[in-house]
C-alpha cells in the first residue's frame, strides 16, 4: 500500500545567503558565528555559504576570502536583487532550504538546529498537511550601551519576543527552496524585501513557523546599509523626544 502521509521536510542541503556593503568590520564574526552553528549539524545534512558583497569598496572581500567561504560580486545597491542572487547561485547548487542572515549579525549556536527541530516535528498522518515553506525568526540587539534609554524601553516594549510573533527580519528568514521559486523569490527593492517575501508566501497559503527558538543577534548601529532597514527603525525610536 503507498504511503499518503506528507514526508517530514528535513533538508539535504541548506543554503546560506548573507548580502554584504563594506561589512569589513563585521563580517569575520558573522562568518565565525556561522560555522558555529554549521558544527551542531550531523554530517549528512550538507550546507554552502554565501557571501554577495555588492558594491564594496573596503576590505570585505579579504575578509570573506580568509574565512574560505563562496562570495558573488555585483553593482546593484539593491538589497532585494542582492539576496536574490544569493538564493538562486545556492538553488542551483543543489540547495533545498535556504537560511538568509546579515552580514552585520551573528547568529545563534543552534540556529540551524531550531530550524531543523521544526521541520521534523511536522505532523506526518494528515494526507493534506503542507510542509512548513518557510521559519521567520527573532532579533536581538548586540548592545544598547551607545542608544538611550528610552530607545531601549519603547524596543523591548514593542517587541514581541515570544512563538506566533509577527515580525519579519532579513536576518533571520529561512524558507524551502521549491517555494521560494514557486512565488517569484525577491523583489528588486532596496527596503522591505523581506515583508514583500513573506507577503508571497501568505498570499500562496504557503505555512509559516513564527518562532522566537531560531535566534540571531543584530547590530544596534544607526548608520543604515539598507534604506528603512533596522538601522532605520533604532534611529527613528531615538530620534523621538523623550516622553
Amino acid at each position: 500500500m503507498a504511503n499518503t502521509t506528507t514526508p517530514q521536510r528535513r533538508p539535504k542541503k541548506i543554503g546560506i545567503v548573507i548580502p554584504a556593503h563594506n561589512e569589513a568590520d563585521s563580517i569575520s564574526a558573522c562568518l565565525d558565528a556561522i560555522k558555529q552553528a554549521i558544527a551542531q549539524l550531523s554530517s549528512d545534512i550538507a550546507v554552502q555559504t554565501v557571501v554577495v558583497l555588492d558594491s564594496c569598496d573596503d576590505d570585505t572581500l579579504s575578509k570573506v576570502q580568509n574565512a574560505h567561504v563562496d562570495w558573488l560580486r555585483c553593482e546593484f545597491r539593491c538589497v532585494g536583487k542582492v539576496r536574490d542572487l544569493g538564493v538562486r547561485y545556492l538553488i542551483e547548487q543543489g540547495a533545498d532550504w535556504i537560511a538568509c542572515t546579515d552580514a552585520d549579525s551573528m547568529v545563534e549556536s543552534d540556529w540551524l538546529m531550531a530550524q531543523i527541530k521544526h521541520l521534523k516535528a511536522e505532523p506526518t498522518t494528515t494526507p493534506t498537511t503542507r510542509p512548513t515553506a518557510m521559519i521567520c525568526g527573532v532579533v536581538s540587539v548586540d548592545c544598547w550601551d551607545a542608544l538611550s534609554e528610552s530607545t531601549k524601553q519603547q524596543y523591548l516594549a514593542h517587541y514581541q519576543d515570544c512563538m506566533n510573533h509577527r515580525h519579519i527580519h532579513g536576518a533571520n528568514l529561512s524558507f524551502a527552496s521549491q517555494d521560494y521559486l514557486a512565488v517569484g523569490g525577491f523583489d528588486e527593492l532596496t527596503c522591505h524585501e523581506d515583508v514583500g517575501l513573506v507577503k508571497k508566501f501568505e498570499q500562496a497559503n504557503l505555512p509559516i513557523i513564527w518562532s522566537n527558538l531560531v535566534r540571531v543577534v543584530t547590530s544596534s548601529r544607526l548608520d543604515a546599509r539598507a534604506e528603512e532597514g533596522f538601522a532605520h527603525f533604532l534611529r527613528g525610536l531615538e530620534n523621538q523626544p523623550s516622553a
